[in-house]
């Protein structure tokens, strides 16, 4: 287990530690990076699904049960996941987790039947259940409040360079050598990473490169969040208000972006009329411009912070602001024109990126206590495959129901985004949930 003790920082020569290193934003790299892999990964069957049906023989409702079963250990998971990274920290939980999905991805690969795909996408959400809740505690334990927003956006970039990646690697590795040698490619890049992690990473007054000057700073002021402290029983989190709304509220964001995750690809070929090609090529547009605003939604709330605009108000406007534009993909099914559906589809994206970073920060800052932050996150991220469960399994029956029309999964995403925005702006309240817990009925 990683400490937070007075143990000093190990001895680093003075002319080393005079000037401020910048090791926190090489941490947060790896963060993405490793976020990267875990989305490449899961997305791949969004990908491959639609050249794997008539081998494997299952039509669009197993296709969207199919979609939805990594996401449900994925769920299950996520709340040992994040007692086990507030125990024994990120340094060695997210390895083992990447090591593990890793190995599930290339075992896709084995499946011959719906079964055994389905128990390979059983084994990845477990493995995978870590990876947010580590990267969030990693923000809490390298970066000051003024820069969380920021750092959150920037591991958050991996969801949509891993989704964005997923399209024409996959598309390209199908054409190449087929589907199942596809899996089998980007299982093998997630033990990679792994070895780079361990390199890497340490807790800020474990690490041997840091200097002093940046110690200083994560440490001084509105200090980052240590690694351990006081503990308190995870179960007593149910009774916040706040810990309900980060999960009800990133059910309903999760119930729209889930459909980029698992049949975007699908609904570009089957009902937009896209070759393998021009998805490879336009297919990762929205996910690409996302990039961007997941970076401009953690900037802007930081932005806010050092202006010194109230932590809730800088938090809550991106998270609205952007979860009511994602609201715009139900718009696509009032356009006829592919050029027009892009742009629909690459704004609801962007919004829903946009208010990520904010969102991704909102354990940190409400925790009771240090030893609580893997935990808080680990109940926001199991509301978040709650939506990821619900979302491809409906749109699946719609498809079903009603001859294959999109019209039906598209309104659900865009009233899913408008009920997330009430509940972010009415229900959660951006401040620690053991003060003043009679004044969680205010706004």
């Amino acid at each position: 287990m990683q400490s937070n003790s007075a143990t000093p920082a190990p001895a680093v020569p003075a002319t080393a530690r005079r000037a401020r290193s910048r090791l926190r934003w090489t941490i947060i790299t790896m963060s993405g990076l490793g976020l990267t892999i875990a989305y490449l990964d899961r997305s791949a069957l969004s990908v491959a699904s639609t050249y794997m049906q008539d081998e494997l023989g299952f039509d669009q409702t197993v296709k969207g049960i199919l979609l939805s079963s990594f996401f449900w250990t994925y769920a299950i998971f996520q709340l040992p996941s994040g007692w086990l990274l507030d125990r024994f920290g990120p340094r060695l939980i997210y390895p083992i987790a990447v090591v593990w999905w890793s190995l599930w991805t290339a075992a896709t690969a084995l499946a011959h039947g719906v079964g055994t795909l389905l128990i390979t996408r059983l084994g990845l959400g477990i493995g995978e259940a870590p990876v947010q809740p580590a990267n969030i505690k990693v923000v809490a334990t390298w970066f000051p409040r003024r820069e969380r927003a920021l750092a959150s956006s920037l591991f958050d970039t991996g969801q949509q360079v891993g989704v964005a990646l997923s399209v024409p690697v996959v598309t390209a590795l199908i054409a190449a050598f087929g589907w199942r040698a596809a899996f089998v490619v980007i299982g093998v890049a997630g033990l990679f990473w792994v070895i780079g992690w361990w390199m890497i990473y340490r807790s800020p007054r474990e690490h041997p490169r840091i200097s002093q000057a940046e110690l200083d700073y994560i440490e001084g002021g509105d200090a980052a969040v240590p690694e351990s402290g006081p503990r308190m029983r995870w179960v007593e989190l149910l009774r916040y208000p706040t810990v309900w709304g980060l999960v009800l509220g990133y059910i309903c964001r999760s119930a729209t972006g889930a459909f980029f995750l698992t049949w975007y690809p699908s609904y570009l070929v089957e009902d937009r009329g896209f070759s393998i090609l021009e998805l490879g090529v336009f297919g990762s547009i929205p996910s690409l411009l996302a990039v961007g605003a997941t970076i401009a939604g953690g900037a802007f709330s930081d932005w806010l912070v050092r202006r010194g605009v109230p932590i809730a108000r800088a938090r809550k406007l991106p998270i609205i602001t952007g979860m009511l534009l994602a609201s715009s993909i139900a718009l696509t099914t009032f356009v006829d024109g592919n050029v027009a559906v892009m742009v629909l589809l690459s704004i609801s994206n962007c919004a829903h990126s946009f208010a990520g970073a904010a969102i991704l920060s909102l354990p940190v800052e409400v925790a009771p206590a240090p030893s609580v932050v893997g935990s808080v996150a680990g109940f926001q991220n199991f509301g978040s495959q709650i939506g990821n469960i619900v979302s491809p399994i409906l749109i699946g029956f719609f498809l079903t129901l009603s001859g294959n029309s999109y019209t039906g999964p598209m309104l659900f995403a865009g009233v899913m985004a408008i009920l997330g925005t009430l509940i972010y702006g009415f229900v959660v309240k951006v401040r620690p949930l053991n003060e003043n817990i009679p004044a969680e009925s205010r706004g």
